[in-house]
């Protein structure tokens, strides 16, 4: 494990980007389906991974609340070009 990753483990998950995150998860289910995991470690990381499975969904979830909100206001406007276009 580089150091990189060492330090990424430590750290909250909530302070993770998204793509850092997603990376370390990805490595987690690497080293689990590979069974390179010391077994002292193993609960660890197990819980580590399910941290991070639980703030990117978080986060997914966030995004498309706001993506909802924001979307009428598209539509509005979107409307609003169309019905001046029709007036021209």
């Amino acid at each position: 494990m580089s150091s990189t990753e060492m330090e990424s483990e430590q750290s909250p998950v909530a302070s993770l980007g998204y793509a850092e995150a997603a990376s370390e998860l990805d490595t987690i289910i690497r080293q689990l389906d590979q069974g390179v995991i010391d077994v002292d470690l193993l609960e660890t990381r197990f819980r580590r991974a399910i941290d991070i499975v639980e703030e990117l969904d978080r986060r997914i979830h966030g995004a498309r609340a706001k993506v909802d909100e924001l979307l009428p206001r598209l539509e509005q406007i979107a409307d609003g070009a169309t019905a001046a276009s029709e007036n021209a």
